[in-house]
């Protein structure tokens, strides 16, 4: 259960947003005044704290530049009324996570807290690396000569002030390499910021990474910290960069060049210091050809490359990695030890393609656990978790509906094995849709992508995440 610490001397407020919190299952302490929040959040595991602006004695700005220097990776929200914005904006400067003004809408305000907490754990929980990670962290997995290289290379770029690109079919651990990054180099006491290119609405991208100001579009009724202002000093990460559109991509062309950037509907330019990772599984290079990507922004992200192996070619990591995942998940979901897998799993596993990479071995491994009950993991429990599959090795038939694919997946989000129903039912249309187009068009990629209405090399790179493309 995530832990907010909400600092607020207006009982009925502090009262109703508790109520807020709590609902949505978060455990929440309230403080009436700064100095008993920060003593609270000295001596807390708090993962966000939220605090008003105008208090008795220590204001909510004291609190702020109080946890920026003690506790720097605390992310801390400052609530305050129309007529301070100024004075909020101000705070961004001395290290606010983000602001909203008071009362705050409850969507809005629990999807503030959602996005903190989030970067709250990227910030403060570990990346271990190798087959030394503890199995209650989140590890990089795997000693193959391939991933030592992986480590290395890590190693030679974290302290360097350099734009990274992370590349990897989806599912072999960009992210984690990532923050790996970032927690060995100079500025993991700074914000780390992750953005999700793809999963935030094109028309909403450009100002969830540069702001915006009041007016700037139909619901933009108050001025909006980007993700940029927020990572200022720190780390930025931008997930699946491949897939931002033209015009985000000359805004964030510009911000690499000068390290300024403008809020949406404003004039005023603001100069941000961030470090840039990027990561893609897209093929860039076939992308520029196709006019889809900038090739000038290319050669900017371009400093460094890391490349990650998909998992078919390092099948040896496999027993590591199901050693890792058993371990790590029947703890988390609270199973009896199973014991070790049996070796003909193990190798069974290893035969396997992969398409979905380390991601989805994890949930395979997963789904096995919730299948054993406690018992070891044989070939046929193994056999089992793979048939009923994840979203993306999922199979739409003329016998199933779509009703009870939604039903299944709900169900199988109720025992946290997705995490995503949205994403995963996604996966399962988008993949019967490539299947259903390469039937069609006899494997002609061209013929199909262009009925689907996608480029030649997209098209290519999908089919090669779901494990059907047959190369000549």
């Amino acid at each position: 259960m995530s832990k907010v610490l909400l600092i607020e001397d207006e009982q009925s407020l502090a009262s109703a947003l508790q109520r807020v919190l709590e609902v949505e299952g978060y455990e929440v302490t309230t403080a009436t005044d700064a100095a008993k929040g920060l003593a609270h959040a000295r001596k807390g595991d708090f993962e966000v704290v939220v605090t008003d602006l105008k208090m008795p004695g220590l204001s909510g700005m004291d609190v702020i530049k109080d946890l920026h220097e003690n506790r720097p990776q605390l992310p801390v929200i400052l609530m305050t009324g129309h007529h301070t914005t100024e004075t909020a904006i101000e705070a961004m400067k001395f290290g606010a996570y983000d602001y909203i003004l008071k009362p705050p809408d409850p969507p809005e305000f629990i999807g503030l807290i959602e996005k903190a907490v989030s970067n709250s754990r990227l910030m403060s929980e570990q990346v271990e690396l190798g087959h030394d990670a503890g199995f209650s962290k989140d590890a990089i997995i795997g000693s193959s000569r391939v991933m030592q290289n992986v480590y290395k290379e890590i190693g030679r770029v974290a302290a360097m002030p350099v734009t990274v690109l992370i590349r990897g079919e989806t599912g072999t651990g960009k992210e984690l390499v990532a923050r790996a990054i970032y927690q060995h180099g100079e500025r993991a006491d700074k914000p780390f910021i992750e953005v999700n290119c793809v999963a935030i609405p094109e028309n909403l991208l450009e100002s969830e990474l540069f702001g915006h100001e009041p007016g700037a579009f139909t619901d933009a009724k108050t001025r909006r910290i980007g993700r940029f202002e927020q990572a200022n000093h720190g780390t930025i990460l931008l997930d699946e960069i491949g897939d931002m559109s033209a015009g985000t991509q000359a805004k964030l062309l510009r911000v690499l060049q000068n390290g300024m950037i403008q809020r949406l509907g404003g004039r005023e330019t603001i100069a941000v210091n961030v470090r840039v990772i990027a990561a893609t599984h897209r093929d860039l290079e076939a992308a520029i050809v196709e006019k889809e990507f900038r090739e000038d922004l290319y050669y900017r992200l371009n400093q460094f490359v890391i490349k990650l192996p998909p998992l078919r070619d390092r099948t040896e990591d496999i027993p590591e990695l199901v050693k890792y995942f058993v371990q790590r998940y029947s703890g988390e979901l609270g199973l009896p030890s199973p014991g070790a897998p049996t070796d003909e799993a193990v190798n069974y596993l290893c035969q396997q393609n992969w398409p979905g990479n380390v991601r989805e071995l994890r949930n395979i491994i997963r789904k096995a656990l919730l299948l054993a009950s406690g018992y070891p993991l044989t070939v046929e429990i193994v056999q089992q978790a793979l048939t009923q599959g994840t979203a993306t090795g999922s199979r739409l038939s003329n016998g199933d509906s779509l009703a009870n694919h939604v039903s299944e997946l709900l169900a199988r989000a109720e025992t946290g094995e997705v995490t995503n129903v949205q994403l995963a039912l996604a996966e399962i249309v988008e993949r019967e849709l490539f299947t259903q187009a390469m039937q069609r068009a006899k494997g002609d990629i061209t013929k199909a992508s262009a009925w689907i209405g996608i480029s030649r090399p997209t098209l290519r790179e999908k089919l090669i995440k779901y494990g059907l493309y047959r190369s000549n």
